[in-house]
Protein backbone atom coordinates (compact mmCIF):
# COMPACT_ATOMS: atom_id res chain seq x y z
CA UNK A 1 0.00 0.00 0.00
CA UNK A 2 1.00 3.75 -0.92
CA UNK A 3 1.15 6.32 1.75
CA UNK A 4 -1.58 7.98 -0.60
CA UNK A 5 -3.77 5.04 -0.08
CA UNK A 6 -3.00 4.61 3.46
CA UNK A 7 -4.16 8.42 4.07
CA UNK A 8 -7.52 7.86 1.78
CA UNK A 9 -8.00 4.70 4.11
CA UNK A 10 -7.74 5.93 7.03
CA UNK A 11 -9.93 9.24 5.85
CA UNK A 12 -12.91 6.75 5.09
CA UNK A 13 -12.24 5.63 8.10
CA UNK A 14 -12.81 8.39 10.00
CA UNK A 15 -15.55 9.38 8.14
CA UNK A 16 -17.43 5.83 8.98
CA UNK A 17 -16.99 6.35 12.76
CA UNK A 18 -18.53 9.77 12.37
CA UNK A 19 -15.42 11.98 13.46
CA UNK A 20 -15.71 15.67 12.90
CA UNK A 21 -12.70 16.30 10.74
CA UNK A 22 -11.56 13.30 9.08
CA UNK A 23 -9.49 14.27 6.45
CA UNK A 24 -7.73 17.13 9.18
CA UNK A 25 -7.44 14.79 11.51
CA UNK A 26 -5.65 11.71 9.32
CA UNK A 27 -3.54 14.10 7.93
CA UNK A 28 -2.09 15.06 11.48
CA UNK A 29 -2.69 11.16 12.94
CA UNK A 30 -0.82 9.37 10.18
CA UNK A 31 1.79 12.25 9.31
CA UNK A 32 2.79 12.19 13.26
CA UNK A 33 2.80 8.32 12.95
CA UNK A 34 5.36 7.79 10.41
CA UNK A 35 7.68 11.16 10.88
CA UNK A 36 6.66 12.77 8.00
CA UNK A 37 5.95 16.74 7.36
CA UNK A 38 2.11 17.84 5.84
CA UNK A 39 4.17 18.59 3.06
CA UNK A 40 6.27 15.38 2.68
CA UNK A 41 2.46 13.48 3.29
CA UNK A 42 1.76 14.81 -0.60
CA UNK A 43 5.13 14.67 -2.05
CA UNK A 44 5.70 11.51 -0.98
CA UNK A 45 2.34 9.78 -1.51
CA UNK A 46 3.54 7.01 -3.78
CA UNK A 47 6.42 5.53 -1.25
CA UNK A 48 5.21 2.30 -0.21
CA UNK A 49 4.49 1.69 2.91
CA UNK A 50 5.91 -1.13 5.75
CA UNK A 51 4.43 -3.67 7.33
CA UNK A 52 5.67 -2.51 10.72
CA UNK A 53 4.64 1.49 9.70
CA UNK A 54 1.16 -0.06 9.00
CA UNK A 55 0.43 -1.95 11.89
CA UNK A 56 1.80 1.56 13.84
CA UNK A 57 -0.97 3.35 11.85
CA UNK A 58 -3.51 0.93 12.26
CA UNK A 59 -3.06 0.85 16.15
CA UNK A 60 -3.41 4.75 16.10
CA UNK A 61 -6.43 4.97 13.38
CA UNK A 62 -8.06 2.56 16.31
CA UNK A 63 -7.54 4.80 19.23
CA UNK A 64 -8.75 7.91 17.17
CA UNK A 65 -11.83 6.10 16.03
CA UNK A 66 -12.85 5.05 19.89
CA UNK A 67 -12.25 9.57 20.00
CA UNK A 68 -9.02 9.72 21.61
CA UNK A 69 -7.75 12.76 20.48
CA UNK A 70 -4.71 12.94 17.77
CA UNK A 71 -2.12 14.87 19.47
CA UNK A 72 -2.94 12.31 23.05
CA UNK A 73 -2.43 9.65 20.79
CA UNK A 74 1.12 11.04 19.39
CA UNK A 75 1.91 12.28 22.54
CA UNK A 76 2.54 15.95 22.13
CA UNK A 77 1.17 18.96 20.54
CA UNK A 78 2.61 22.40 19.15
CA UNK A 79 1.48 25.01 20.92
CA UNK A 80 2.81 28.91 19.80
CA UNK A 81 5.63 27.22 17.66
CA UNK A 82 6.82 25.02 20.18
CA UNK A 83 5.91 21.27 21.19
CA UNK A 84 4.90 20.34 24.47
CA UNK A 85 4.77 16.79 25.56
CA UNK A 86 1.19 15.67 27.03
CA UNK A 87 0.74 13.26 29.94
CA UNK A 88 -2.92 12.30 31.24
CA UNK A 89 -2.45 14.37 34.31
CA UNK A 90 -2.13 17.89 31.44
CA UNK A 91 -4.76 19.58 29.84
CA UNK A 92 -4.03 19.52 25.73
CA UNK A 93 -3.42 22.89 25.14
CA UNK A 94 -5.21 24.76 22.44
CA UNK A 95 -5.28 27.70 20.34
CA UNK A 96 -8.00 29.53 22.02
CA UNK A 97 -5.01 29.85 25.13
CA UNK A 98 -2.47 31.23 22.44
CA UNK A 99 -4.28 34.07 22.15
CA UNK A 100 -3.92 34.85 26.50
CA UNK A 101 -0.51 34.01 25.36
CA UNK A 102 -0.47 37.10 23.18
CA UNK A 103 -2.17 39.60 24.85
CA UNK A 104 0.21 38.79 28.24
CA UNK A 105 3.69 39.56 25.98
CA UNK A 106 2.64 42.87 25.17
CA UNK A 107 2.58 44.05 29.12
CA UNK A 108 5.97 41.51 29.77
CA UNK A 109 8.43 43.41 26.78
CA UNK A 110 7.45 46.47 28.64
CA UNK A 111 7.68 45.92 31.57
CA UNK A 112 11.12 44.70 31.10
CA UNK A 113 12.15 47.29 28.97
CA UNK A 114 10.99 49.72 31.82
CA UNK A 115 12.50 47.61 34.43
CA UNK A 116 15.06 45.21 32.81
CA UNK A 117 13.43 42.15 33.93
CA UNK A 118 9.70 41.01 34.85
CA UNK A 119 8.85 38.22 36.85
CA UNK A 120 5.04 35.90 36.13
CA UNK A 121 3.50 33.23 37.70
CA UNK A 122 0.97 30.75 36.21
CA UNK A 123 -1.42 29.09 38.10
CA UNK A 124 -2.59 25.86 37.08
CA UNK A 125 0.03 25.31 34.57
CA UNK A 126 -0.38 21.31 33.33
CA UNK A 127 1.66 21.41 30.07
CA UNK A 128 3.68 24.56 31.14
CA UNK A 129 2.44 25.95 27.89
CA UNK A 130 1.72 29.34 29.07
CA UNK A 131 4.47 29.80 31.06
CA UNK A 132 7.31 28.22 28.68
CA UNK A 133 6.04 30.36 25.70
CA UNK A 134 6.38 33.57 27.93
CA UNK A 135 9.99 32.94 28.82
CA UNK A 136 10.39 31.78 25.36
CA UNK A 137 9.54 35.08 24.19
CA UNK A 138 11.21 36.89 26.69
CA UNK A 139 14.51 36.07 27.62
CA UNK A 140 14.75 38.35 30.25
CA UNK A 141 11.63 37.39 32.40
CA UNK A 142 11.48 34.65 35.23
CA UNK A 143 8.55 32.42 35.81
CA UNK A 144 7.21 30.38 38.49
CA UNK A 145 4.31 27.83 37.68
CA UNK A 146 2.24 25.69 39.82
CA UNK A 147 -0.15 22.57 39.77
CA UNK A 148 -1.59 20.77 42.19
CA UNK A 149 -0.90 17.46 40.58
CA UNK A 150 2.33 16.18 40.68
CA UNK A 151 2.59 14.27 37.54
CA UNK A 152 1.67 17.85 35.60
CA UNK A 153 4.74 19.52 36.93
CA UNK A 154 6.77 16.31 36.04
CA UNK A 155 5.61 16.97 32.47
CA UNK A 156 6.04 20.24 32.49
CA UNK A 157 9.54 20.10 33.85
CA UNK A 158 10.47 18.07 30.52
CA UNK A 159 8.70 20.02 28.88
CA UNK A 160 10.77 23.47 30.05
CA UNK A 161 13.40 21.17 29.37
CA UNK A 162 13.11 20.75 26.21
CA UNK A 163 12.23 24.03 24.92
CA UNK A 164 15.53 25.78 26.70
CA UNK A 165 14.13 27.29 29.72
CA UNK A 166 14.35 25.45 32.34
CA UNK A 167 16.63 27.69 33.93
CA UNK A 168 14.11 30.60 34.38
CA UNK A 169 11.16 28.11 35.60
CA UNK A 170 10.30 27.43 39.13
CA UNK A 171 7.81 24.74 39.50
CA UNK A 172 5.72 24.41 42.41
CA UNK A 173 2.94 22.01 43.73
CA UNK A 174 0.12 23.34 45.26
CA UNK A 175 -3.26 24.59 44.58
CA UNK A 176 -3.54 28.03 43.73
CA UNK A 177 -0.97 30.20 45.72
CA UNK A 178 -0.50 27.59 48.61
CA UNK A 179 3.34 27.02 47.56
CA UNK A 180 4.58 30.75 46.23
CA UNK A 181 5.51 33.83 47.83
CA UNK A 182 6.22 37.17 47.12
CA UNK A 183 4.90 39.57 44.14
CA UNK A 184 4.85 38.92 40.44
CA UNK A 185 4.40 41.23 37.93
CA UNK A 186 1.97 39.30 36.00
CA UNK A 187 -0.24 36.77 37.53
CA UNK A 188 -1.73 34.14 34.55
CA UNK A 189 -4.15 31.60 34.60
CA UNK A 190 -6.13 29.29 32.05
CA UNK A 191 -8.35 27.78 35.25
CA UNK A 192 -10.92 25.09 35.04
CA UNK A 193 -14.11 26.84 34.43
CA UNK A 194 -16.92 24.91 33.20
CA UNK A 195 -19.68 24.33 35.22
CA UNK A 196 -19.70 20.83 37.36
CA UNK A 197 -23.30 19.46 35.37
CA UNK A 198 -22.16 20.42 31.93
CA UNK A 199 -19.25 18.39 32.19
CA UNK A 200 -21.06 14.94 30.91
CA UNK A 201 -22.11 16.52 27.87
CA UNK A 202 -18.40 17.74 26.67
CA UNK A 203 -17.33 15.98 23.60
CA UNK A 204 -15.36 12.45 23.83
CA UNK A 205 -12.26 13.63 23.64
CA UNK A 206 -12.16 16.27 26.26
CA UNK A 207 -14.62 14.23 28.73
CA UNK A 208 -13.04 11.13 28.69
CA UNK A 209 -9.31 12.71 27.92
CA UNK A 210 -8.55 16.13 29.77
CA UNK A 211 -8.12 15.31 33.45
CA UNK A 212 -11.46 16.29 35.22
CA UNK A 213 -9.41 18.64 37.35
CA UNK A 214 -8.31 21.18 34.99
CA UNK A 215 -11.99 20.96 33.44
CA UNK A 216 -14.18 21.50 36.67
CA UNK A 217 -15.17 24.85 37.47
CA UNK A 218 -17.59 24.26 40.34
CA UNK A 219 -21.27 24.68 40.16
CA UNK A 220 -20.89 28.01 38.80
CA UNK A 221 -18.10 27.45 36.83
CA UNK A 222 -16.60 30.46 39.25
CA UNK A 223 -14.54 28.18 41.60
CA UNK A 224 -11.05 28.80 40.48
CA UNK A 225 -11.76 32.27 39.67
CA UNK A 226 -12.60 33.63 43.17
CA UNK A 227 -9.73 31.76 44.68
CA UNK A 228 -7.22 33.69 42.15
CA UNK A 229 -9.28 36.64 42.97
CA UNK A 230 -8.89 36.29 46.85
CA UNK A 231 -4.90 35.60 46.59
CA UNK A 232 -4.15 37.92 43.40
CA UNK A 233 -4.30 41.06 45.62
CA UNK A 234 -1.50 39.73 48.30
CA UNK A 235 0.72 38.44 45.16
CA UNK A 236 0.22 41.13 42.16
CA UNK A 237 3.08 44.09 42.32
CA UNK A 238 2.63 47.39 41.67
CA UNK A 239 1.84 47.95 38.25
CA UNK A 240 0.82 44.39 37.33
CA UNK A 241 -1.94 42.41 36.12
CA UNK A 242 -3.55 39.28 35.88
CA UNK A 243 -4.32 37.79 33.21
CA UNK A 244 -7.39 35.08 32.74
CA UNK A 245 -8.45 32.88 30.00
CA UNK A 246 -12.45 32.48 30.38
CA UNK A 247 -14.90 30.79 28.92
CA UNK A 248 -17.46 31.52 26.29
CA UNK A 249 -19.99 33.21 28.64
CA UNK A 250 -18.31 34.29 32.20
CA UNK A 251 -17.17 37.99 30.96
CA UNK A 252 -19.89 39.77 33.12
CA UNK A 253 -19.54 37.29 35.81
CA UNK A 254 -15.59 36.99 36.01
CA UNK A 255 -15.50 40.72 35.75
CA UNK A 256 -17.94 40.57 38.93
CA UNK A 257 -15.53 38.67 41.18
CA UNK A 258 -12.89 40.42 40.14
CA UNK A 259 -14.47 43.68 40.71
CA UNK A 260 -15.60 42.98 44.22
CA UNK A 261 -12.04 41.68 44.85
CA UNK A 262 -10.64 45.18 44.33
CA UNK A 263 -9.89 44.68 40.67
CA UNK A 264 -10.73 46.46 37.56
CA UNK A 265 -11.29 45.04 33.70
CA UNK A 266 -8.45 46.65 31.86
CA UNK A 267 -8.19 44.45 28.67
CA UNK A 268 -11.27 42.06 27.17
CA UNK A 269 -9.88 39.96 24.10
CA UNK A 270 -12.07 37.43 21.94
CA UNK A 271 -11.08 34.22 20.00
CA UNK A 272 -11.50 33.43 16.59
CA UNK A 273 -15.06 32.38 16.98
CA UNK A 274 -15.81 35.98 18.59
CA UNK A 275 -16.79 34.41 21.93
CA UNK A 276 -14.53 36.46 24.71
CA UNK A 277 -11.61 34.26 25.80
CA UNK A 278 -9.44 36.46 27.65
CA UNK A 279 -9.83 38.88 30.42
CA UNK A 280 -7.04 41.34 31.76
CA UNK A 281 -7.33 43.09 35.31
CA UNK A 282 -5.36 45.82 37.17
CA UNK A 283 -5.83 46.91 40.47
CA UNK A 284 -8.87 49.38 41.00
CA UNK A 285 -7.04 51.84 43.59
Amino acid sequence: MTLSELFRQTVDAFAAAGLDAPQEDAHHLVSGVLGLTLTEMVTEGARVIDAIEMQAVAEAVERRKNREPVYRILGAREFYGLDFLLSPETLEPRPDTEILVEQCLPFLKRRIAETGRARFVDLGTGTGAIAITLLSQCPEAEGVATDISEGALETARGNALINGVADRLSLKQGSWFEAIDGRFDMIVSNPPYIVSDEIAALQPEVRDFDPLAALDGGESGLDAYRAIAAGAGDHLAEGGIVALEIGAEQKVAVTRVFTEAGFKLSVAAKDLGGNDRVLIFIRSD
